[in-house]
């Protein structure tokens, strides 16, 4: 989040640029008793302090946009989750930066997301390790809320046919409630005695009545249970993508690919080592 802000905040170095070339920089945007202010001296400002990570922001969108599209639906719907995962944070975010900023900003990040979907390889080696690794575990979400009236009325409301994950959202006082409950996979002993007992006593789907914990009380349900690997196979590979995907040096490499093939030729002296790989530390001992 907190690269993310300061991004956004860099951004205007963009539009200033724009206006720098145009007329010289000598344009006054402050005047003071004391002097003048001009677009040019507050362009070389905001670039001495973001010019890197601005500059970084717009090559990526430039190179990646050739190979990948991202929909406005793709970036409403981002924002939507960053909203429910950031809360307050992100919506200051966009009260500061603007909306359209914001968006371009998603845009980028989904960019890079779908360059390293299309490099990360998911072999049959890959699935088979992780299905061993579910053994014996269940995948299941919850509701936790302070007292047994209100969670109550929480199942009488799941009965009822409200979805699981809205309530989770709108009730749940845990911060997976934000994922609408999702706790993912777990086995024996990651969870308190109570919880757990409730959880492997439910089948795949199943909704469990008010649970009490130390923590408070829990609406469970299971999402899944461990099925034949065949059964499982193609969601299999798409967690392991995705684990992958969210890996640091997946989205590094993807990028450092695709600018290696666009390229990239840095003409400002004062930004051209932007993207130059870091040099290696010396080793030990040397």
């Amino acid at each position: 989040m907190k690269r993310f802000a300061l991004a956004l905040a860099a951004s205007s170095v963009l539009a200033l640029g724009a206006c720098s070339n145009n007329d010289g920089g000598s344009e006054v945007i402050a005047e003071t008793k004391a002097g003048n202010v001009t677009k040019d001296e507050f362009y070389e400002a905001m670039k001495d302090r973001f010019g890197k990570d601005v500059l970084t922001e717009l090559v990526h969108e430039k190179v990646l946009s050739e190979d990948y599209k991202v929909t406005d639906k793709e970036v409403d719907q981002e924002i939507d989750n960053l909203k429910q995962q950031y809360g307050p944070q992100f919506e200051a975010v966009i009260q500061q930066q603007g909306e359209k900023t914001v968006k371009d900003m998603v845009k980028v990040d989904l960019l890079r997301k779908k360059a390293a979907e299309k490099e990360v390889k998911v072999t049959d080696e890959d699935t088979k390790q992780y299905y061993e690794t579910l053994k014996g575990k269940v995948k299941a979400s919850h509701i936790l809320v302070e007292d047994e009236k209100t969670a109550k009325e929480i199942k009488s409301r799941l009965d009822k046919g409200e979805k699981f994950e809205d309530l989770a959202k709108e009730a749940s006082k845990d911060p997976s409630g934000q994922n609408g409950g999702d706790l993912g996979w777990f086995g024996e002993g990651q969870m308190v005695p109570e919880f757990e007992k409730a959880a492997f006593a439910l089948k795949e789907g199943e909704v469990s009545a008010p649970v009490k914990s130390e923590f408070g009380y829990h609406i469970i349900k299971v999402t899944e249970t461990v099925k034949p690997y065949e059964e499982m196979k193609k969601q299999l590979e798409a967690d392991v993508k995705k684990q992958k995907v969210g890996q640091p040096d997946a989205v590094q490499g993807a990028l450092d690919k695709a600018l290696k093939e666009a390229d990239v030729k840095v003409k400002d002296k004062d930004l051209e080592d932007t993207f130059k790989a870091p040099e290696a530390a010396p080793a030990e001992g040397q």
